[in-house]
């Protein structure tokens, strides 16, 4: 376990202790706009990054899924449709509004029956060892505190043969793309979370919470301390997004 006293919350410093409370303020705020949001800021795209990720993920028909930081279920969606009557999807969050949201979503698209919802700390997980085929988080590993305790547990809760899936925005590769993801995300993020969401800071806290995020290889590296083995990761658009992927062995 960390002794740090602080961490990042953005590009600012903050008590260890606060930080998930103000990353749920952030949730909670723009929960209502969150997909929209999505596909304003992607242009769509990131439907391609998760149809991507559920493909990485082998997941077949019986499966034990469990899709942390699951958001309004977009991965959780596809998964459950993958796995079938015989199979389950364990769809959490540790943000309620967007659990709530999520459930709203699912139900509405007419998922149900090898679902179930749990709000939950990705960094503590209520689950037996040896629980899952696969582990997915989408989006979400970088609004962790203790990102290697995170790691750690999925490892714990993964099956001997399971893997792992973390999609998360990442470092673009050249330094061409770098600059206009720059101006992209600090000048037009920011206007595009006030006009719609109404919330400029919280699309502010999302462009910044991108750039410490680890890098690819820093990110492997962590997974391969947490336990697993043959980690790999692909770059989608160049970078700006990247699928690692684990295996329990």
């Amino acid at each position: 376990m960390s002794d740090e006293k602080t961490t990042h919350f953005g590009y600012k410093q903050v008590p260890v202790e606060e930080k998930a409370d103000r990353v749920r303020e952030v949730f909670d705020s723009v929960a209502s706009r969150y997909d929209i949001m999505n596909d304003l800021m992607s242009l769509g795209i990131h439907r391609l990054w998760k149809r991507q990720t559920v493909e990485l993920a082998g997941v077949r028909r019986g499966h034990r899924v469990l899709d942390l930081a699951a958001g309004t279920g977009d991965l959780s969606e596809r998964f459950a449709g993958i796995v079938g009557a015989d199979g389950e999807v364990v769809v959490t969050d540790i943000n309620a509004a967007m659990l709530r949201r999520g459930r709203e979503r699912l139900a509405d698209a007419g998922v149900a029956g090898n679902i179930h919802f749990a709000q939950v700390d990705a960094e503590a997980l209520p689950f037996p060892t040896n629980r899952f085929d696969c582990i997915s988080i989408g989006f979400g590993l970088r609004n962790v505190t203790h990102k290697q305790n995170a790691l750690e547990e999925m490892f714990r809760v993964l099956r001997p043969g399971g893997r792992a899936l973390v999609l998360e925005f990442s470092h673009p590769e050249s330094f061409a793309i770098r600059k206009a993801y720059d101006l992209y995300s600090f000048s037009v993020l920011p206007a595009l979370g006030r006009l719609v969401a109404g919330d400029a800071d919280s699309y502010r806290y999302l462009a910044e919470s991108i750039r410490m995020h680890p890098s690819q290889e820093t990110l492997r590296s962590m997974m391969e301390q947490a336990g697993f083995e043959r980690c790999e990761f692909f770059n989608l658009t160049g970078g700006i997004v990247a699928i690692h992927r684990g295996y329990k062995l």
